[in-house]
């Protein structure tokens, strides 16, 4: 890779079904990142099994979540003849370095991390139950991903900002160790001017989640039609009229943002478009673009996701391609530590 190729890195967790959370944040710019790469790795997605092991799951439907997330990536508009796509436990790398990238990472800057606060304290509030040192750790094995492929731009949603930046300290602080300089590459984030955050129908304060909330306030990409309808008909917003962003107008300032996404518009564009009308026929226009939007994704994922034989030979094809673009990285990291190469 050229000084001035970009290349494109980002991981999408199997556990939970896909919402539209997570399609606007995540999957239309892995799409979006294909279509401008100047090569198939340029642009490299991967299916992060090793991270849903950090918290309590079931093996099996772990390995069904991973097929389901395959198919929808699929789906969505990913082509393996033109991206890299691959599961992340088939490319032992991606462990490798996480080991190695944790004596440069600060057990403070861990600790500081939002989300093992709110993951640890959901955890003992729930269940009281068990923490693994895999959820502390998390934040180096997603260095580890990115930093594996010299990646310079990684498409997250706006929740990964502090992740982005640990990835980018554990690389500076790596090359300054150990150095050459370009032993890593300072990834970027890039992050969605719109909808970088889309938040809980039913909870206008909170991030649309797998793990919180209910099915109420989720809009899952396999939906029917009517029951993504229904749920924006039903979704909370505030006891005013007016269809714009503002101070106490989260929920409707969030429809505005969604309506924005799907329809390749601005805020300000549906604000006009629908000033003086009333929340029902906006929430119904949300509604009927949000099940337009994902009605080709959902139309094509039942004939992926039956033939599991293919979506394992594309895995297969994509950790192959996944190992030799990493595998010389981590010799150069290994050879920067004193590290031996394995006999």
């Amino acid at each position: 890779m050229s000084a001035t190729t970009e290349r494109i890195f980002s991981g999408i967790q199997p556990t939970g079904r896909k919402h539209l959370g997570n399609y606007i944040g995540a999957i239309r710019q892995y799409v979006a990142g294909q279509e401008t790469a100047a090569a198939p790795g340029d642009a490299i997605f991967c299916i992060v099994d090793l991270h849903a092991t950090t918290v309590d799951y079931d093996p099996a439907k772990l390995r069904e979540r991973v097929h389901d997330t395959v198919a929808i990536l699929l789906a969505a508009g990913l082509d393996p003849e033109r991206c890299v796509l691959f599961r992340q436990g088939d490319v032992r790398e991606h462990a490798e370095l996480s080991w190695l990238l944790s004596g440069v990472t600060a057990w403070g800057d861990l600790n500081r991390m939002h989300q093992w606060k709110v993951k640890r304290e959901q955890i003992e509030a729930g269940t009281g139950g068990f923490v693994s040192a895999g959820l502390f750790s998390y934040p180096v094995l997603m260095a580890a991903d990115v930093l594996a492929y010299r990646a310079n731009v990684v498409p997250v949603g706006d929740d990964q900002r502090q992740h982005i930046e640990l990835m980018r300290e554990v690389a500076r602080r790596f090359n300054e160790r150990f150095g050459p300089p370009d032993v890593l590459v300072v990834p970027e984030g890039r992050i969605p001017e719109v909808g970088a955050r889309i938040m809980d129908l039913q909870d206008p304060f909170s991030k649309m989640s797998t793990t919180s909330g209910g099915d109420a306030g989720r809009v899952y990409v396999l939906d029917e039609p009517d029951a993504i309808r229904k749920k924006f008909r039903s979704a909370v917003t505030d006891s005013g009229r007016e269809v714009r962003r503002g101070s106490g107008k989260e929920g409707i300032a969030n429809l505005i943002d969604v309506l924005a996404v799907v329809g390749g518009r601005t805020p300000e564009s549906i604000e006009a478009e629908f000033e003086g009308a009333g929340y029902g026929d906006f929430k119904m226009a949300v509604g009927d673009a949000v099940a337009e939007y994902l009605a080709p994704v959902r139309e094509r994922y039942a004939g992926l996701r039956e033939d599991e034989a293919e979506l394992e030979r594309a895995l297969a094809a994509g950790a192959g391609a996944a190992r030799e673009i990493c595998a010389p990285v981590l010799a150069d990291v290994r050879e920067a530590m004193g590290v031996a190469e394995p006999r």
